[in-house]
């Protein structure tokens, strides 16, 4: 299979403004298309903004997915041929969630509703993610969605992992004092898992939060293949080749050094791991 080229953007957004946030996510739909980028992956909450102070504040922000500006995207995925990942405030009932919507040239294919709550900016005031994580298939890659702070829980992109994932993405809005996260948390998760990874984070200010970029994409082995730098914006690309991740199989010297780290785990040994949470 020949390789598939991705984009991870990393750039700016305005709080609460959809209208150009939409116009800046289709600008840039328009630059990668034109490079041959197979799947382009944006940060979380482009569309809307992240340090919301209210409820009402992130529910103004917020669209149903379906909804105007994830219409808008999915045509010009129909008329550029490529996969997109967007973040967004996704209104749903009374809920409000932190989602990525995945969207390819048939329309919306799939969504993720971020799982791991932190307390601050909007994730104080959304409802936790209620789907089981998923692998979705776009076009001979097999990818697996997760959202920032998922990604300091190992058993998101373990699961993704064990469910076929090729490339996990990690739409992110790293802010100032996060930085140990970007040096560490992208190759290990990338390592243990033996898959590619994308951390897509942004850069600007939002009120008193400032967001330090760095994205990066890291190869099966932790290695990095592209990554940014803290204050500009940035479209990076990597090649995947898929027979990587699909070789779990890991052979330093032939038999005798032969590691396989999906085959290696002893899950009858993980009970504390879905043990019921105690009061701390």
């Amino acid at each position: 299979m020949n390789p598939r080229k991705i984009a991870a953007i990393q750039m700016n957004c305005l709080l609460g403004d959809v209208p150009e946030n939409l116009r800046r996510i289709l600008e840039r739909l328009e630059m990668v298309a034109r490079m041959g980028v197979h799947l382009a992956i944006f940060p979380e909450c482009t569309l809307s903004g992240y340090a919301f102070d209210s409820l009402p504040e992130a529910r103004a922000a917020s669209e149903p997915i379906p909804g105007p500006s994830v219409d808008k995207i999915a045509k010009a995925c129909q008329r550029l041929q490529l996969w997109t990942v967007v973040g967004l405030l996704e209104s749903d009932g009374d809920g409000v969630y932190n989602s990525a919507v995945l969207v390819g040239p048939a329309g919306v294919h799939a969504k993720y509703r971020k799982i791991h709550l932190p307390f601050v900016g909007a994730d104080r005031f959304t409802t936790p993610g209620d789907q089981p994580f998923a692998v979705h298939d776009i076009g001979g890659i097999r990818i697996g969605m997760s959202i920032c702070y998922d990604g300091s829980f190992p058993e998101t992109t373990r699961i993704l992992a064990l469910l076929g994932a090729d490339l996990v993405v990690l739409p992110t809005n790293w802010p100032a004092g996060a930085e140990s996260t970007v040096r560490h948390l992208v190759q290990c998760r990338a390592l243990e898992n033996h898959v590619y990874y994308a951390a897509v984070n942004r850069i600007g200010q939002e009120r008193e939060t400032k967001y330090i970029g760095q994205s990066r994409i890291v190869d099966v082995n932790g290695e990095l293949l592209s990554s940014a730098g803290t204050d500009e914006e940035a479209i990076l690309t990597a090649d995947l080749d898929v027979n990587r991740p699909r070789n779990k199989q890991v052979v330093r010297i032939p038999g005798k050094f032969i590691l396989h780290r999906m085959n290696d785990r002893r899950p009858e040994m993980y009970g504390p791991l879905v043990a019921p949470k105690t009061p701390a």
